[in-house]
């Protein structure tokens, strides 16, 4: 008795501990479209990855649109998550400030970076998509940061310092990712974020 009630301890830990539907679809869509491409990647082949049926994937999301906007939402989490841990390495706002830079560049600076995922996910997007909401969610967050840091740096428009740091953010995420000098793209890019600051705090 004792061996059919620990089997059935088993069975159910197995069941518990395996991945839902979800969480393997949004795997599969993390995988395929961050280094393919949410436009060249089809729903078969994200269905066939995560290993479910192709009703789970409509019962979950709705459509692949939806997908992609779950697939942003998660990405955009992670980098909060990053920078947020991150961030308390660096002492004071300005220091914080380049910290953004160096923390996301050592990111692009892997050798399997894609570069910015909500760039290219929006890159062909039409009017409406789902992925244009979420896009526009995490770069509000990403401004919100620098204000943020701006405003306890000192800054008498930290507003205005934001939208020119968000800026030299982009710029070095593109330029990363086109490039063949991702070091010396990130270098350049931290420089042209340290004059601002200097320029804004003096």
């Amino acid at each position: 008795m004792d061996g059919g009630r620990k089997a059935v301890d088993e069975m159910t830990a197995v069941r518990t501990a395996r991945p839902s539907a979800r969480e393997r679809l949004l795997a599969a869509a993390d995988e395929l479209f961050y280094r393919e491409g949410v436009h060249v990647v089809g729903i078969d082949r994200v269905i066939e990855h995560a290993g479910v049926a192709k009703a789970s994937l409509y019962n979950t999301f709705g459509s692949k649109d939806e997908l992609i906007r779950a697939y942003l939402e998660g990405r955009h989490a992670a980098t909060e998550k990053r920078l947020t841990d991150g961030l308390v390495a660096y002492a004071t706002p300005r220091e914080k400030i380049l910290g953004i830079f160096e923390i996301q560049g050592a990111r692009f600076l892997n050798p399997e970076s894609r570069g910015c995922p909500f760039i290219s996910a929006t890159a062909e997007a039409m009017p409406g998509a789902a992925s244009l909401a979420a896009a526009d969610a995490y770069r509000v967050w990403v401004r919100g940061l620098f204000a943020d840091l701006a405003r306890e740096a000192g800054a008498t428009d930290p507003e205005a310092l934001a939208q020119q740091l968000h800026i030299v953010y982009d710029g070095i995420a593109v330029k990363m990712r086109m490039d063949g000098d991702p070091a010396g793209d990130l270098a350049a890019g931290r420089a042209m974020a340290a004059m601002l600051l200097d320029a804004a705090l003096a």
